[in-house]
């Protein structure tokens, strides 16, 4: 079984889908997620307190700042804007694919677990994530 969710961006940050996988997903087996964009991550991360989103995004804003700052002056690849190479080094470091096991229908996160996409980009997008749940 498989579908592509595709998760509208406004800039930096997390944005949750747990809710849209969750009710897609069917029967038991194993999940895989995956995004279709180099300049753009998933994670599973806590989905109670608003406050981890935002200093996620700030640290890695801060690990990896734009390449228009004096620190990341040696990147090259700078045509598409201060924040594409940035972005790119940034889903490099985290994860672009994950896998969850389903389990009666549902997905077996854990309490306060819910499924992100972490936008490294300033610009608004449409991010395509395919999942498929095989049996």
């Amino acid at each position: 079984m498989q579908t592509t969710f595709t998760i509208s961006t406004d800039g930096p940050g997390l944005y949750e889908f747990t809710r849209d996988v969750a009710e897609w997903v069917r029967g038991t087996g194993l999940l895989t997620l995956f995004i279709r964009h180099t300049s753009a991550s998933l994670l599973i991360q806590e989905n109670a307190d608003p406050e981890v989103r935002s200093d996620l995004t700030e640290f890695f804003h801060r690990l990896v700042p734009p390449s228009d700052t004096p620190a990341m002056a040696y990147l090259t690849h700078t045509y598409e804007g201060p924040d594409d190479m940035p972005a790119h080094i940034k889903a490099a470091l985290l994860p672009v694919s994950l896998s969850i096991p389903v389990s009666g229908g549902r997905l077996a996160l854990g309490t306060w677990q819910g499924l992100y996409l972490f936008e490294h980009r300033r610009a608004p997008h449409r991010r395509q994530v395919v999942a498929h749940l095989s049996r």
